[in-house]
């Protein structure tokens, strides 16, 4: 998931480590070698504020100072070792959701092709493998099929799954999933809104108002690793309209650049949850930040 990442910073490594002489690194040398960087780091979909971190830890590291060259490589990747543990925040979902009272009510949301639907369901799994049992609330409403493909998830995992009609509205579903664990005292609500995209009003107004009626305790933002440097700013417009508790990213297993899993965690100042690794249910991990970290370094 890194290749890119990893093979840009090395490269400046290698350049910058050719640059170093016994006299110190100039700013405006550092300029030139960190510009090269950031169009790298930029193609491989990494947040600006990330870039402008590592960027400022480097220069406190190397300018002006007396850098000997067998020195250099350990002084950079030391540095990026210890940029990247800012910007890559995660949290145990499950000690999160034991925090509040039951059931806890739980709405995934996100973007049109995310993997949100394939997504509550591993976590259906999750919460099974640990005991805790869930109600499904079906609150796409508006795309076809969306809530028999819900269902059958619903099916395969023996959880009961809330509907009404399509059209119907998404927020008197919820309602209605959260009274039914209420009353069969069950440990949590699973509420699967209807994908999103910013541009479209009505959807974004919709999920504003289940969040109003419902109150969720946990909302989880899925974000698609493949979405590129987008994916920041359309997190930032999910939490413009709900209080997002944490993403989960998924598509890692594909063969992306990596920068959307150590960007949105900085970006939003919100913990990772998991990383989706496949589309089968146990293909979920929960991200160990010092085995990311050296992955990329």
């Amino acid at each position: 998931m890194f290749n890119k990442i990893r093979v840009a910073l090395k490269k400046t490594i290698k350049t910058v480590k050719e640059s170093v002489t016994e006299t110190t690194l100039s700013k405006q040398r550092f300029e030139k070698l960190f510009w090269d960087l950031e169009l790298e780091l930029i193609q491989c979909n990494v947040a600006p504020s990330v870039i402008d971190l590592f960027k400022q830890e480097l220069e406190i590291e190397l300018v002006n100072k007396q850098v000997e060259r067998v020195n250099v490589d350990k002084i950079i990747k030391n540095t990026l070792r210890k940029s990247l543990k800012k910007t890559i925040r995660v949290q145990d979902f499950l000690e999160l959701i034991k925090g509040f009272d039951k059931p806890v009510k739980i709405m995934f949301v996100g973007f049109n092709g995310s993997g949100k639907t394939t997504t509550l369901a591993k976590i259906i799994n999750l919460l099974h493998d640990n005991k805790l049992s869930c109600v499904v609330a079906a609150c796409d409403t508006f795309r076809a099929a969306s809530i028999e493909q819900l269902g059958v998830h619903a099916e395969n995992l023996g959880v009961k799954m809330i509907r009404h009609d399509y059209g119907s509205d998404s927020a008197a579903v919820a309602f209605d999933a959260v009274s039914h664990a209420k009353s069969k005292g069950l440990d949590c609500v699973l509420i699967d809104v209807a994908g999103r995209s910013y541009n479209n009003s009505n959807l974004m107004n919709e999920l504003e108002k289940i969040n109003r009626v419902v109150k969720p305790d946990v909302n989880v933002l899925i974000i698609d690793a493949l979405t590129g440097s987008d994916s920041v700013n359309q997190a930032r417009k999910f939490s413009e309209l709900i209080p997002v508790s944490g993403v989960i990213v998924t598509k890692t297993d594909s063969d992306t650049a990596g920068g959307t899993v150590i960007s949105v965690s900085y970006a939003l100042d919100t913990p990772v949850f998991f990383l989706g690794t496949g589309q089968e249910y146990l293909d979920i991990e929960k991200p160990v930040v010092n085995d990311l970290v050296s992955k990329i370094v």
